[in-house]
């Protein structure tokens, strides 16, 4: 409409003239083209408004492209025409590049810190004992591997990540006891947190069993539990209930830690990568921010989701798994596995 607008002006404006300039007697070789410049003049004056956004997005573009995400397109913001709802999507685009890139700079801090510690713990340890300082004994080669753990759980966190990255993964499906599988997931948790002295009950039926890949599920569960181990306050319960929807075919658990609350504001946040939450007293370093979404991941490989839901007692996470294995196929409809 803008561009029409500016047409029509532009041809009146040089109609009259021209119209004007014959009438006092000029030459039509000479009124012509002066009317012709004076359109153009015109024309090319109140066009630069119009396309003022695009060479800001140009602008941004180039220097997003150097590095710098903090620029936006601001002439355009206002406008409800197709160049504003360019520049706010735009815009849009910017600041998750910006919170990409930010996201990226903390997970290498993190990464960096999260390493740093059980290495120093590491070569302390082996330089005491090759120095005789210390005795190579059980108890001090069980500290030796608990770091060694945490190195192997670091480097699993970023494996999942490049295979996340990639979209790639491979399930093992097979038929389990679910009361079973949660019991073997809770054993290791509970033996890593005895100096925080929670209180995990399990309440689930007994006799649920379900398909999947038990390896990753019981990523999804550990990091799920371990963050509400993390986020709940010394000496409380974190509660593990479990039951199975008969009518859509699925097994609900959630995992709630008393106390603590999550905003609604921030609970689809929290899933992203390398978003981490605000540690209780008492507890452990938030991490490297990849435990939730890995968790997520893993759900939606078993054709699942995970959220945060509504719940007076506490930060509820609910994980809403199919029974059934459900498999795709190109060029097929989804069909469970028999």
């Amino acid at each position: 409409m803008e561009l029409s607008v500016l047409i029509t002006i532009s041809t009146a404006i040089a109609f009259v003239m021209a119209w004007f300039l014959l009438k006092m007697g000029w030459s039509g070789w000479i009124a012509m083209p002066l009317t012709l410049v004076v359109a153009l003049g015109i024309t090319y004056y109140f066009s630069r408004g119009l396309t003022a956004p695009l060479r800001q997005m140009r602008d941004a573009a180039e220097a997003m492209a150097d590095g710098d995400y903090t620029v936006r397109v601001q002439s355009a913001e206002g406008s409800h025409d197709e160049v504003g709802l360019l520049a706010r999507s735009f815009n849009e685009m910017a600041e998750e590049l910006e919170h990409a890139d930010q996201m990226r700079r903390d997970m290498v801090a993190n990464v960096s810190h999260e390493l740093r510690t059980p290495v120093s713990a590491l070569q302390a340890m082996v330089e005491n004992m090759a120095d005789g300082v210390t005795e190579p004994t059980s108890a001090n080669l069980e500290g030796i591997l608990d770091q060694t753990h945490r190195l192997s759980d670091l480097i699993a966190f970023l494996l999942d990540l490049s295979r996340m990255e990639a979209g790639a993964a491979s399930l093992e499906i097979e038929r389990f006891n679910f009361a079973d599988f949660i019991d073997d997931t809770v054993g290791p948790l509970e033996i890593a947190d005895a100096g925080h002295a929670h209180d995990i009950h399990i309440d689930m039926p007994a006799g649920i069993t379900m398909e999947g890949d038990q390896n990753r599920l019981r990523q999804l569960f550990t990091n799920v539990i371990s963050n509400a181990l993390k986020h709940s306050v010394d000496g409380s319960t974190v509660l593990i209930e479990a039951h199975e929807d008969e009518t859509e075919g699925t097994i609900v658990t959630n995992v709630v830690n008393f106390g603590s609350q999550i905003p609604p504001e921030a609970r689809s946040d929290i899933f992203r990568r390398f978003v981490k939450g605000r540690s209780r007293p008492g507890t452990e370093s938030g991490g490297t921010g990849l435990g939730l979404s890995i968790a997520r991941w893993a759900a939606q490989l078993h054709g699942g989701q995970i959220h945060v839901v509504d719940d007076t007692r506490g930060a509820d996470f609910e994980i809403t798994l199919p029974k059934y294995h459900i498999e795709q196929e190109e060029d097929e409809e989804p069909r469970r596995r028999p």
